[in-house]
């Protein structure tokens, strides 16, 4: 069976996002627009996203004709949003919805990964529910060099240090990389 893994960028200050769900913000800094490749999961056999994640990246990519980096980023493998609304599906793209509670999907999931990697792309609230379920295996930060005011929080949960072991710690570029076992 693989891993799940959050793996998300975040602000000094702990916002994925800013108050309007975007995150313009990341791809101001020197280094978000093409990531070294060692941040991202490489055995992510599954993708999976929030509501507003899903949708900023339809803004941001697809619907702004940029189809090759909405490929790039999300590939070939499966993509799990977990959404009550109907959303759009970009033409090609193998985006299955969820309605419900994580533990309740996590069969189909891992059967989709099929002992491959679970990627929990966003937001926060979903890594949290995957965090609630005991399904939650790493949680791997990159850092930016950047400071919202308000916006979605990293990890809307309160997480003691006994549940959580630093197994890397490293700058790439303008990010400081942080990858912890949760435990």
């Amino acid at each position: 069976m693989g891993t799940i893994i959050f793996d998300t960028a975040t602000t000094l200050n702990g916002y994925l996002a800013d108050d309007e769900h975007s995150l313009d913000w990341l791809f101001a800094v020197d280094g978000g627009t093409d990531p070294d490749e060692t941040l991202l999961p490489t055995g992510a056999a599954v993708m999976v996203e929030g509501s507003h994640t899903y949708e900023w990246g339809l803004r941001a990519w697809h619907d702004a004709g940029d189809t090759r980096s909405w490929q790039e980023f999300h590939g070939d493998r499966p993509l799990f949003v977990f959404s009550t609304r109907e959303l759009p599906v970009p033409e090609g793209a193998d985006v299955r919805f969820l309605r419900g509670s994580v533990a309740e999907s996590l069969p189909q999931l891992r059967d989709a990964a099929g002992g491959g990697d679970i990627w929990v792309v966003g937001g926060g609230d979903l890594a949290g529910q995957f965090l609630d379920a005991g399904a939650l295996d790493e949680i791997a930060i990159s850092i930016a060099p950047v400071a919202l005011p308000s916006g979605a929080p990293l990890l809307p949960r309160r997480v003691e240090s006994d549940r959580l072991t630093l197994v890397e710690a490293r700058q790439v570029g303008q990010f400081a990389r942080l990858v912890y076992r949760v435990g």
